[in-house]
This record gives C-alpha cells, sequence and structure tokens, in this order.
C-alpha cells in the first residue's frame, strides 16, 4: 500500500499541477478585461475595444483548457481517494455543488455574451456580463479554497460512525466556510491569481514593443496589467505574512518545516536561502538570527515550536521540499514587488518602454507568478502530512482499498499523454493568436490618445 500511496499522491500532485496552470490565468485575465472594457466605455477611445476583444479571445482558450482538465480530478477523488470521499463527502461535496451551482454557471453562462455579445447586446449588457464573468472566476476559487482549507484547519463538523465507517458531518455550514484559514488563504490564491494573468498581458504587451509591432495596443495593454500587477504584488506581502499567521498558530509543524526549525522551544531564525540537512537537523545557508520569532512573537528571543515537539509520524517527512518551495514562492515574491515598482517608477519618468532590456525581462517574467503559485501549494499541501484532513485522517488511511499499484502507473502514463498533448495544443493556439495581435488599424488612432504617436516612434 505504501507504493499505492506515493503513486496515488504523484498522480493527483501531476493533474492538480498541471490544472493550476489555467484557473489563475483566467482570474487574473478576467480582471484586467474588465479595466480594459471599462476605459473603452468611459474613454470611447476604440483602442481599449480592440485589446479588450483580443484578450477575450486568449481568456476562451484559458477557459477551455482549464475546465478540461479539472474533471479528471473529481474521478481521481473515486477512483484512487474513495476513503478520502467518504469521510469528507458531506463537507467537500457540499462545496464543489455549491461551485458548480453558484460560480460555474454564472462564468459559463455570461461566458457566451461575452464572447459573442459584441454588436448584439448594448455596451452596458456587454460589460456586465464581463464583470459577471470574472466574479464567477473568482467564485469558483472561493469554494474550492473553502474546500481545501477546511482540510487544513477543519471546523463545523462532526464525526460520525467509527473506524473505516467514520465520516465528517457539516453541524454549522457557516463555520466550516469561514474556518480559520479559508479567507486568509483564498486572498492569497486571489492575489496570486491577479499577477498570474496580469503578467501574461504585460509578457504579451513587451514582446510585441520588442518586436515593433502593434505598439499602441501593446502599452495600453501593458500598463493595464502593470496596474493591477504592482497592487497585487504589494498586497500579496500582506496577504503572505497574514497566512503565515494563521499557520504558526494552527499548523506549527508546517511552519517549523518551511524554515527548518528542529528545536522544540527554541528561538528561530528565518533564512534567505538555505538548505535543510534533516538527518543532521540543520541548515546551512543565509539567515536573519532570530527572524521567525520576531515574525511571529515581534521578539527576537522569543521560543518557537519546532520539529521536534512532534512526533516522527506526526510532522512531514520531506522538510527540505517544504523548505525550498517556501522560500521559491518568498523570493519570487520578492522579485515581482521589485519589478513592478522599477515599471512604475519608469513609467512615472516616461522612459518605461524605452528599456528593451526590461521588456525582455517582462517577455519571460510571465512564469514567475505561475512557479510562485506551483510552489506555495506545494508547500501548503506537502507541509500538511502526514495528514489529508488535519489531525483526522492521514493520507495513508485516505487511498481506495482495492486500487493496485500497476493501475496507478498506467493511468499516471495516460494522464501524462494527454495532458502533454493538451499543453502543446494550448501554445500552439495561445501563440497563434498572439501573432496574429488585435485587429486595429493604428494609422486610424486619434492624436489625442494618451499613448502618443512620438512616443510610438521612439521606441521603434
Amino acid at each position: 500500500m505504501h507504493n499505492v500511496e506515493i503513486l496515488s499522491r504523484i498522480q493527483f500532485a501531476f493533474t492538480v499541477a498541471f490544472h493550476y496552470i489555467y484557473p489563475p490565468l483566467s482570474i487574473g485575465l478576467g480582471l484586467c478585461l474588465v479595466i480594459m472594457e471599462g476605459m473603452y466605455l468611459k474613454t470611447g477611445n476604440k483602442l481599449y475595444e480592440h485589446i479588450t476583444r483580443f484578450w477575450i479571445k486568449i481568456f476562451a482558450l484559458i477557459f477551455g483548457i482549464g475546465v478540461a482538465t479539472g474533471i479528471v480530478m473529481e474521478f481521481e477523488f473515486g477512483t484512487n481517494w474513495a476513503t478520502y470521499s467518504r469521510y469528507v463527502g458531506d463537507i467537500f461535496g457540499s462545496a464543489l455543488a455549491a461551485e458548480g451551482i453558484f460560480a460555474f454557471a454564472l462564468e459559463s453562462g455570461f461566458l457566451g455574451i461575452l464572447l459573442f455579445g459584441w454588436n448584439r447586446v448594448s455596451k452596458g449588457v456587454h460589460f456586465f456580463s464581463t464583470i459577471m464573468v470574472a466574479l464567477g472566476s473568482i467564485f469558483s476559487a472561493l469554494w474550492i479554497v473553502v474546500a481545501n482549507s477546511w482540510q487544513q484547519t477543519p471546523t463545523g463538523y462532526v464525526i460520525e460512525g467509527e473506524g473505516m465507517q467514520a465520516r465528517a458531518v457539516i453541524t454549522d455550514f457557516w463555520v466550516m466556510f469561514f474556518n480559520p484559514s479559508s479567507m486568509d488563504r483564498f486572498a492569497h490564491v486571489i492575489i496570486g491569481s491577479f499577477l498570474a494573468g496580469s503578467f501574461l498581458v504585460m509578457s504579451v504587451g513587451a514582446w510585441y514593443i520588442l518586436k515593433n509591432k502593434h505598439l499602441s495596443s501593446a502599452k495600453a495593454m501593458f500598463k493595464v496589467g502593470l496596474s493591477v500587477a504592482c497592487i497585487a504584488a504589494l498586497l500579496q506581502l500582506f496577504s503572505g505574512h497574514r497566512s503565515a499567521d494563521y499557520v504558526s498558530k494552527y499548523q506549527p509543524a508546517k511552519l517549523a518545516a518551511m524554515e527548518g526549525h528542529f528545536d522544540a522551544n527554541a528561538p528561530a531564525d528565518m533564512y534567505l536561502l538555505g538548505w535543510v540537512h534533516t538527518k543532521d537537523q540543520k541548515v546551512s545557508g543565509i539567515k536573519v538570527p532570530g527572524g521567525l520569532s520576531f515574525l511571529v512573537h515581534q521578539d527576537f528571543k522569543a521560543p518557537v515550536t519546532g520539529l521536534n515537539a512532534f512526533p516522527g509520524e506526526d510532522r512531514p517527512k520531506q522538510v527540505n521540499f517544504v523548505f525550498q518551495t517556501y522560500h521559491l514562492m518568498v523570493t519570487i515574491g520578492i522579485t515581482l514587488i521589485a519589478l513592478t515598482l522599477l515599471a512604475v517608477y519608469l513609467l512615472y519618468k516616461k522612459k518605461l518602454f524605452e528599456q528593451r532590456w526590461l521588456m525582455r525581462i517582462f517577455v519571460l517574467a510571465v512564469l514567475l507568478p505561475q512557479i510562485a503559485n506551483q510552489a506555495g501549494w506545494y508547500a501548503a499541501e506537502v507541509g500538511r502530512q502526514p495528514w489529508v484532513v488535519y489531525k483526522l485522517l492521514r493520507t495513508s488511511d485516505a487511498l481506495s482499498k482495492t486500487v493496485t499499484a500497476n493501475q496507478v502507473v498506467f493511468s499516471l502514463i495516460l494522464f501524462t499523454f494527454v495532458y502533454l498533448v493538451l499543453f502543446i495544443l494550448f501554445l500552439y493556439l495561445l501563440n497563434k493568436k498572439i501573432k496574429h495581435g488585435p485587429d486595429v488599424n493604428e494609422n486610424e488612432e486619434d492624436d489625442s490618445d494618451v499613448f502618443s504617436k512620438r512616443n510610438v516612434g521612439a521606441i521603434s
């Protein structure tokens, strides 16, 4: 069963990680679409209409791939994790049902108007549809995060039955919904999604600028993306701190793994980078002495609960993995703040689009929020081990009892092949749409537009 557990965890991690590429992009892009179309309604400038139409096409592509890759996970709950599904079915099932009824239906229902409603409905109705699609994507994330957060900090339930027949049943829906970690984790996920979508917009805009194509459109979309990214990057700093606070209170073993802190009750350092030597229970790297103690207790000498305070079977085993993924997320977060603030400063100085070296960085920077989102998810989930529901159900006990290792390997190979084909198709279609660019004749632009022809020519 140990091999089945490892393989099932790998399979689920792979499918979730691949699916998680797309929802953050659609959430962040949804907000950017609202801003773009709002600017069109406010200014009447056709340039904003053209870039909104362009990004709606890309949004539809991302949405479609996201739906296709998300369906698989729901089947895996029943095939690989039947005990888990029975245990949390009343709680997780209610959240998934709410996601389908209140979020996915809202998003997909208005998506048709968003895609095909131009010139068929009024500008106000189309803008309302854009807002509803954006809200639908956010609400969808809300219900999924609530369900996952309940696994981290379960509240509002009772356990009925005993042994393998035990299951968690909701006693208070709103206590379950507003469990201690749900809102902080939701904010962290949504802000990370805003960063993913806005950096995609800036990446495409920067690429057009480097290629000397669609320059006015590129500047307009880059500025929209930058406005979202700068605010989101700064907010993520505070959101991350609040998330660390709840982890320190409700999941101290996870926090200890994130910083490689082994001493049961001693001041804890904060590492900027390092490597955990698990056998020696030491960390080598660059650190701020007592930094974690200060963040948790505002006292550099205050003790922080370490891994040795917990029995070996009740704490994470992959400490270095949790440490590295957590620090990768934090490092990227700081990098995103620096990048966006530098861009805002140069924009204020009217020198941003002349910095071709910075535009090259922004083309590639689209990968950074994605890597940070993935790393943060891995740190949170692996750091929770060995529990699938914290202190209630162990991951090893959540498996389906009849699934064999060979079956998991075969399905994993099959999923890998199918997802690889989908990813290649996604990249092909995305590249095709980006190369085509917005349908706008820049010779027809109004000279009064904020993106003047003089500045456009200065870039070439």
